[in-house]
């Protein structure tokens, strides 16, 4: 396991295995307290924090946001028609999986409305703090902007196993299909015939190519983002992996991800 980031990715990474029931890190490599960009994976923090404004009632899943007739859960599922970066509407509401930064901006705005708190106040005040995350920061986009450590990133991955900020029901609605049957494009993978997402996290199902490995569940579910981390969950073994690294997302993480992935899950 080792041999293998060692030898196929030079640049400096970090990388954990989450296991149950421990609830804590069963594996690690390298150096699990450097903070390194998330990019995308961001994103789950966020979610995480919608759910919790939506379990408070704050707002609800079918609270108005971004474009007409779009929803809290449309922007969540990537499927309110607007596109990666501002701009014109692309489709209607829940017509196609369209992976959008700007619709998780909006998503941002709507929770700072209904709760008073700017959205990085929010994500702070209900996940990053209660779980302990102290090298986790979220300083702009609630899209792409995160900073953290694979150490903190476990107890989050642990929380999404075993979850004590959200009931177990909402916690079930993250990782299940919204609108499903969709097409669309998976970033740095290309179009995937049924491009699965739950609120906020991707769901593996059958996609090819993936950046998760094939021994993966296609319940399995997570993130990656661009600046070369990942995050997955597979419900099925009670276990969830982290990976983060200094190299921005490129051919080498499409060649190692999944063999690195398929061992992070037989550990």
């Amino acid at each position: 396991m080792e041999r293998l980031a060692a030898d196929t990715l030079t640049f400096e990474h970090a990388y954990a295995v989450v296991g149950s029931p421990l609830r804590s890190i069963t594996y690690s490599y390298g150096h699990i307290d450097k903070v390194f960009e998330l990019a995308s994976v961001t994103k789950l923090l966020t979610a995480w924090s919608a759910l919790i404004a939506i379990e408070e009632r704050h707002i609800d899943f079918a609270t108005p946001a971004g474009p007409a007739g779009a929803t809290v859960r449309h922007l969540l599922a990537h499927t309110s028609g607007v596109p990666f970066e501002k701009g014109a509407i692309l489709a209607k509401p829940g017509a196609r999986r369209i992976y959008s930064n700007h619709g998780i901006e909006l998503l941002g705005e709507v929770i700072s409305a209904h709760t008073g708190l700017s959205i990085n106040e929010w994500i702070t005040a209900k996940v990053v703090r209660p779980l302990h995350m102290r090298s986790t920061t979220i300083d702009g986009s609630p899209a792409y902007s995160g900073q953290s450590s694979v150490a903190d990133l476990a107890l989050f991955a642990a929380e999404v196993l075993h979850p004590t900020l959200l009931s177990s029901q909402m916690a079930l609605a993250a990782r299940t299909v919204q609108f499903p049957g969709i097409s669309g494009i998976l970033p740095g993978y290309g179009r995937q015939t049924t491009n699965d997402w739950g609120m906020g996290f991707e769901i593996r199902d059958h996609k090819d190519p993936h950046w998760t490995g094939t021994s993966f569940s296609p319940r399995t579910c997570g993130h990656f983002g661009q600046s070369g981390s990942f995050l997955w969950i597979d419900p099925t073994i009670a276990k969830a992996g982290i990976f983060l690294g200094e190299q921005k997302f490129g051919d080498a993480h499409r060649r190692c991800w999944p063999a690195l992935t398929d061992a992070m899950r037989d550990l």
